[in-house]
């Protein structure tokens, strides 16, 4: 077959097919769905890209409590940083109004652990207890205005409603699962300013914890399982330290202790790449 001839076939395979058939007009519809779907999950995408920035960056603003005097300025700068964050969550509530969450659940899931983490940490710091899944969700209502309708009468005041975006379980997991890392590194930091009661607080919080996710077992979410492993790692060196200090306290100077325990930690973590 030459080139002509393939051309004729292809032209009259394009005639062959019925533009107005119901089948073609099915199909279309689907494209438009789909098109529609991916268009709004790769929205989410970038905006859970920015909650998690703008967590990530309030998290490394709340381990400077250990260093400044006045903590309650930083934990102040922190809830404005948080409201910015909650503004980022309403937009992914806009974007989720009428829609399954489940449906974009892996495009959110990374910013709403990140933010949950965020939270917990900045909650820990003030009142040494873990935030609840519903004290989280409290948060997180928006109030919007209805677009005007151009047929609406002008003196018609536009409508309002209530937007909600509630956090799943697995999510809430997960971040604070995540919280532990930041909690041992609270506690390094603490001991290297001199602070030897917090150490031993983080220790008894992060067993609660740990028997927390182990009482989860296997029946919690496939993630749970992997991130237990680094819990009990945060665990560890957090007892560690807790041990180095209850020993040896009184032989290190207090400006040597952080660096004491930094090194300690790296021998006994291969895992990281230290030998």
């Amino acid at each position: 077959m030459n080139k002509r001839d393939g051309e004729g076939c292809s032209k009259q395979a394009d005639a062959s097919v019925n533009l107005s058939s119901p089948i073609i007009a099915a199909f279309k519809v689907f494209q438009q769905e789909l098109d529609t779907k991916h268009d709004k999950y790769e929205r989410l995408v970038k905006i859970s890209r920015d909650v998690t920035i703008e967590s990530k960056r309030t998290i490394f603003l709340l381990h400077r409590v250990t260093s400044v005097p006045d903590t309650e300025a930083i934990l102040n700068e922190a809830d404005a940083k948080l409201d910015l964050v909650r503004q980022k969550i309403g937009l992914i509530a806009d974007e989720l109004r009428g829609e399954d969450i489940y449906q974009f659940h892996r495009a959110i899931t990374p910013g709403v652990q990140e933010y949950v983490e965020a939270v917990s940490f900045q909650h820990f710091i003030r009142h040494r207890s873990l935030i609840s899944l519903e004290e989280i969700n409290a948060r997180l209502v928006f109030a919007r205005t209805e677009k005007a309708d151009p047929a609406a009468p002008a003196e018609a005041p536009p409508g309002t409603y209530v937007l909600t975006f509630q956090v799943t379980p697995s999510d809430y997991l997960l971040g604070v699962a995540d919280l532990t890392g930041e909690l041992m590194r609270l506690c390094i930091s603490s001991v290297g300013n001199g602070d030897i009661d917090t150490p031993f607080q983080l220790s008894q919080f992060l067993r609660q914890i740990h028997d927390g996710f182990s009482y989860i077992g296997n029946t919690g979410p496939y993630e749970v399982s992997k991130k237990l492993h680094t819990l009990r790692q945060s665990l560890g060196k957090v007892e560690d330290a807790c041990y180095a200090l209850r020993v040896r306290g009184s032989e290190i100077p207090k400006h040597m202790l952080a660096d004491v325990f930094t090194t300690r930690n790296a021998i006994m973590d291969p895992e990281e790449g230290v030998v």
